[in-house]
């Protein structure tokens, strides 16, 4: 494992401490083992949680701006365990309405010791922050116009972005932004060794 998490990070031209890459293969030691009981992932394969989750989400850390983040529809935490593992002077809340989840969330805080996450257990159209967040990440959502719809409150007055990881992104997607939003950028990002196109659309309101 820590031989192909090596490959994979030197192919993407990515630079760790050893404590990070001890943490981001802790944190898939604990999701393979919690996945048994608690069905937290479809992807079953260490190996392959390696790519289509930790690599999948570190490769964005390069795009961000900003120090305070929060991960809507969270999962078991990504991308923002992993993120928030190898931007330690960032803060990452992480929000999921399963209690399940959460519970997995703070057992890896625990047991990684990592310190920059607040996890809450909370539907995103009933979570609101006082002064917003720099950065409003997600995986989870369908669409672009969810994400936007459901997530319009979170980002910070002005300078605070949305950041949505996608497959392909369609032009009629785009297109059914909702009024006051627009597309900032759409970076396509190389995740080593994972099948099928990832974009990361970066949105300013």
């Amino acid at each position: 494992m820590k031989n192909q998490f090596n490959r994979l990070l030197a192919s993407a031209n990515i630079v760790l401490t050893d404590l990070q890459k001890e943490q981001l293969l802790g944190y898939v030691a604990l999701l393979h083992k919690w996945n048994k009981a608690y069905n937290l992932t479809s992807v079953r394969d260490p190996q392959q949680m390696l790519i289509r989750h930790i690599m999948d989400s570190i490769v964005v850390n390069a795009h961000l701006q900003g120090k305070s983040f929060i991960d809507v529809g969270t999962g078991p935490g990504l991308p923002g365990i992993p993120l928030a593992i190898v931007r330690p002077d960032s803060h990452f809340t992480l929000l999921d309405s399963l209690g399940k989840r959460i519970r997995f969330i703070r057992q890896v805080m625990h047991e990684l010791e990592i310190t920059n996450v607040t996890p809450v257990q909370s539907r995103v159209e009933e979570f609101s922050a006082t002064d917003g967040f720099d950065g409003v990440i997600s995986r989870a959502f369908a669409s672009l116009q969810d994400m936007l719809s459901w997530c319009h409150h979170l980002p910070a007055k002005e300078k605070g972005k949305f950041y949505a990881l996608k497959g392909i992104v369609s032009q009629e997607e785009l297109d059914r932004l909702p009024d006051g939003f627009h597309v900032v950028d759409i970076v396509r990002l190389d995740v080593p060794e994972l099948d099928g196109e990832r974009h990361l659309v970066i949105i300013s309101g």
